[in-house]
């Protein structure tokens, strides 16, 4: 089980949403070494891996939105996998909604999002999949509202996503 201690959690929670998810998920990649793979996902539980992956998805988003975080390797792990489903359980019910419509235009041109690329193909792929941009423009809109909902749900049960000792 993963383990935070209760002075950790309070500091966290004063220093505000971001610094809470923050610390359980510092916690989830060192429990996991540091990498993403299936043995280390199979330490976590299903909550504790779904906000490792919101935490993964809200910075690939950040930094380069849906052509980047495809091209970064993880097209499948958010649209094969039941993240949309996992979050509007945590009540992030847009970010589900986005996540779905996104995994509709990644299935229709998947081999084409996922081939290797240069530099210059990969920033051609944003013209290519403009079909994103009003996607990525939700995401940022709701994106702080979104963390504000999964960070209360984590806070409201604690219990799954790490032992407070």
């Amino acid at each position: 089980m993963i383990q935070i201690s209760d002075a950790e959690l309070r500091k966290a929670a004063e220093a505000g949403m971001d610094e809470f998810i923050a610390l359980f998920v510092k916690k989830y990649w060192d429990v996991m070494g540091g990498e993403l793979s299936a043995e280390g996902m199979s330490k976590l539980n299903a909550y504790q891996n779904t906000l490792l992956a919101y935490s993964i998805f809200r910075n690939e988003m950040n930094d380069g939105g849906f052509v980047q975080l495809i091209q970064n390797g993880y097209g499948g792990y958010f649209f094969r996998n039941p993240f949309a489903k996992a979050i509007r359980l945590f009540g992030a019910r847009d970010l589900s909604k986005l996540v779905y419509e996104a995994k509709d235009i990644y299935q229709a041109h998947q081999s084409e999002l996922e081939r290797e690329t240069t530099e210059e193909e990969f920033l051609s792929m944003y013209v290519d999949f403009e079909v994103f941009d009003e996607l990525e423009e939700k995401f940022f809109l709701i994106e702080e509202e979104t963390t504000e909902i999964i960070a209360r749900y984590v806070d409201e049960n604690l219990e799954l996503f790490a032992e407070v000792v």
